[in-house]
């Protein structure tokens, strides 16, 4: 007699990791990566192969406070309990931050409508040795003011190909809204933030070598609007590491994201 496959739901996970110790998020055969930690806990603690779903891919060396996952377990297994168990087999450099059930629908990627990140550069000559791997270290010091000034050019839907490395990788077009684009500082820490419906292949870094490129004293407010309107990635500069970069928040509904954006500043 045949047995009928067991009831699934979906689960919603928040993920926190150190990109220090990963190729990447997305599985590459039996090299360490995100999504195949992931998946390792998952049969370890559950008796079930299943596919991790991410939000993104996020590259060698970046880090994440605020990924988001989606994948099937057991029917009614509590939120809490998975939470646990997938922490107590993920490797140190991963948590899960929160845990939650999700509509049969729901897919970290397909479902997602913003994203926010962070990047960190430490602008002095030293570096502790707690943020080795985890910033830019920029040792020559920065105008910081001039910075802050240019981050409104990329504000608005417009087209982000010179910021794209690879501009055919899987897009359909290039064009894409930022909603807040921020930089701030608590000197020698330089942070940041922002905000848009989707990224680019490294779109986040190249922005951010284009802005030091103006805290450098290299580049003018004209010379990033000139870029923008080239649409070429040979007009722009090179790739900030990815060291300093943080996936903060994936965002899911309208509401979400418009309280988000209302409470900080936009330029």
């Amino acid at each position: 007699m045949a047995t009928s496959a067991p009831q699934l739901s979906n689960y919603k996970l928040t993920i926190a990791y150190d990109g220090r110790a990963f190729f990447g998020w997305q599985r590459h055969g039996e090299k360490p990566t995100v999504q195949f930690a992931l998946e390792q806990a998952v049969t370890k603690a559950f008796g079930v192969r299943v596919a991790v779903q991410g939000s993104g891919r996020t590259d060698r060396g970046t880090h994440a406070h605020g990924q988001v996952a989606s994948l099937s377990l057991p029917e009614d297994l509590p939120p809490a309990l998975v939470q646990e168990k997938l922490n107590q087999f993920l490797p140190p450099e991963v948590r899960i931050l929160d845990v939650r059930c999700a509509v049969k629908d729901f897919h970290a990627c397909d479902s997602a409508i913003a994203k926010r990140y962070r990047y960190l550069i430490w602008n002095d000559r030293k570096l502790p040795e707690q943020h080795d791997g985890r910033v830019w270290h920029v040792k020559e010091p920065l105008d910081v003011q001039a910075m802050i000034d240019v981050c409104s050019v990329f504000i608005g839907e417009q087209d982000f190909a010179s910021f794209a490395t690879r501009t055919n990788f899987k897009q359909k077009s290039t064009r894409r809204t930022v909603f807040e684009a921020v930089l701030g500082n608590d000197l020698p820490m330089i942070t940041f933030d922002i905000c848009a419906d989707g990224f680019l292949y490294k779109m986040v870094r190249n922005i951010v070598r284009a802005i030091v490129k103006v805290g450098e004293g290299r580049y003018t407010r004209e010379d990033l609007c000139r870029i923008l309107d080239a649409g070429d990635r040979q007009a722009a500069p090179g790739t900030a590491p990815a060291s300093g970069l943080y996936l903060e928040q994936v965002f899911y509904s309208q509401d979400e994201l418009s309280d988000n954006v209302s409470k900080r500043v936009l330029l």
